[in-house]
């Protein structure tokens, strides 16, 4: 299938979206880098063929559907007990899912081709918008892409702990691989 003109729909049903955590600090031996999947999210993407820069992209995620997928490295394999922390540490301390339900995505800007995109817009996080760039392309029905995130900019403090001696890196990979299914 080629991508053209009209309105698509993707998420959780037809792909993967995840975020990807790297490990500093004296400590970082100890700890993990660390793949978590949203695991309900959804999206849409509009597409002009008259004029493709006037593209429109939206994606919303339930902030309390991340799950541990994968931890590398550490002194010791993630048991479940670490990965149920490690969501209850995201939910409370992070993302402040009771007040905080959705994180959501929206384009502001278009630029490239279907094979080679770049998409420039507002990411709202915890009450705090600011501006992130997608890069991606679509190959067949699918698309990936990536965009990286500096937690700090939405007012995230990365986690520490050992008294700051093992602690995320502030900056965090956004990935997602979905299939376009066209709405009839």
């Amino acid at each position: 299938m080629e991508v053209t003109a009209g309105r698509y729909t993707f998420g959780s049903q037809t792909g993967r979206l995840v975020v990807e955590t790297t490990r500093s600090g004296l400590g970082a031996k100890a700890g993990h880098d660390l793949t978590i999947e949203v695991t309900r999210w959804r999206g849409e993407a509009v597409i002009d063929a008259v004029d493709p820069a006037t593209a429109r992209v939206t994606v919303e995620i339930d902030a309390d559907s991340l799950e541990v997928r994968e931890g590398i490295g550490g002194i010791k394999p993630l048991t479940p007990s670490d990965r149920a922390e490690i969501k209850k540490i995201i939910q409370g301390r992070i993302l402040h899912t009771d007040r905080y339900k959705t994180i959501v995505f929206r384009a502001a800007r278009v630029e490239g081709t279907p094979q080679a995109f770049q998409i420039q817009g507002d990411l709202t996080i915890a009450d705090t918008t600011g501006p992130v760039t997608v890069r991606g392309g679509v190959t067949g029905d699918r698309m990936t892409g990536s965009a990286t995130v500096i937690q700090s900019r939405w007012g995230i403090k990365p986690y520490s702990a050992f008294f700051g001696a093992l602690k995320l890196n502030d900056e965090v990979e956004i990935r997602f691989d979905v299939a376009l299914t066209p709405e009839r």
